[in-house]
């Protein structure tokens, strides 16, 4: 059973997740409204990694005993001066989500909740790779700057990702 501080608190970490998926599919938007399709399907496969994670909140939750409770999720942005911008963006978002699970992991050892602290150790990991791959895009952004055969050739890369489902949840 989670104790209700927890809880609500697993539960607004919930709601941030379902709203860094709305947000990744506006900034797909964005993409495919100045056709560039494979940063918008990187995208698009960003929006369904982080409704998966918001799905694994949701069944840890359930699995535990809690309630999962839906809040009204923010309008997200959906307009950027460039593609760098909105990378720039992405990993500002992605250092708030990460603050965000440190956040909860110190709450766990706070409850003396071994559960979700192994739990959320997975997210620990994952936000080191979600930061990664942002900040890899971004530099490689800052290398092709204005070059239209760069965009075009790291727009055809991005094309190429797929999503891959987390494991699921052991608790």
């Amino acid at each position: 059973m989670l104790k209700p501080k927890l809880e609500g608190a697993l539960n607004l970490q919930l709601n941030k997740e379902f709203y860094s998926s709305y947000l990744y599919l506006s900034m797909a938007a964005y993409f495919e409204g100045i056709n560039l399709a494979g940063f918008a399907n990187w995208m698009r496969v960003q929006t369904q990694e982080e409704y998966a994670h918001a799905m694994k909140f949701f069944d840890y939750i359930v699995q535990k005993g809690g309630k999962a409770t839906l809040e009204v999720i923010a309008k997200p942005e959906n307009s950027w001066d460039s593609p760098l911008a909105v990378y720039e963006a992405t990993y500002e978002h992605e250092k708030f989500v990460t603050q965000s699970i440190d956040d909860l992991v110190n709450l766990a050892y706070d409850e003396r909740d071994h559960a979700t602290i192994g739990f959320l150790q997975w997210f620990v990991t994952e936000q080191v790779e979600e930061e990664a791959n942002v900040t890899k895009l971004i530099d490689e952004l800052k290398m092709v700057a204005d070059n239209k055969t760069g965009l075009f050739m790291l727009d055809r890369e991005l094309a190429t990702r797929v999503f891959t489902p987390p494991p699921a949840n052991n608790a």
